[in-house]
């Protein structure tokens, strides 16, 4: 056990690395397209905050941060509706449609936050957005049941 009495349970990676080939191939069609690298980072820092992933939080603060991303954009992103004018309009329309994405069994999509998203993104970076929520999603759902720990600790 480690210091914090988790225990990594396995290493994708070391047991079949091919199984990372299509989560790859994901992030590199979603990081192609015209949604910008601040707004994947707000939308994968979002969804791994409803997932409670630490290693992904983890990681794509950082990324985000290096997108431009204000640090207190991140603090307050849970709460965003608290502080919407913290988020353009395009980036709540995304943080919507992330929320309703990550919990969809709560629901589905509501009408009200696809026509949002319909206002603000064309119909090529909404793919690219559903594309990248549930890249985010699998990657969270990956680390979580792995038990994936922050870069420098050791299990």
């Amino acid at each position: 056990m480690t210091a914090t009495g988790m225990k990594p349970r396995l290493d994708i990676h070391k047991v079949d690395a091919a199984a990372y080939e299509p989560m790859i191939a994901l992030e590199k069609y979603v990081h192609a397209g015209t949604l910008g690298e601040a707004l994947i980072g707000l939308v994968k820092m979002r969804a791994s905050q409803i997932n409670g992933c630490a290693f992904c939080l983890n990681m794509h603060g950082e990324e985000a941060r290096k997108a431009g991303v204000d640090q207190r954009r991140l603090d307050v992103l849970s709460a965003w509706e608290e502080a919407p004018y913290l988020y353009s309009a395009r980036e709540q329309a995304a943080i919507a449609l992330t929320e309703q994405v990550t919990r969809i069994g709560a629901g589905g999509v509501a009408d009200a936050t696809w026509e949002r998203v319909r206002a603000a993104f064309t119909d090529k970076e909404i793919v690219q957005l559903i594309m990248a929520i549930g890249a985010i999603n699998v990657w969270n759902r990956m680390a979580i049941a792995t038990h994936m720990l922050l870069p420098g600790f050791h299990g």
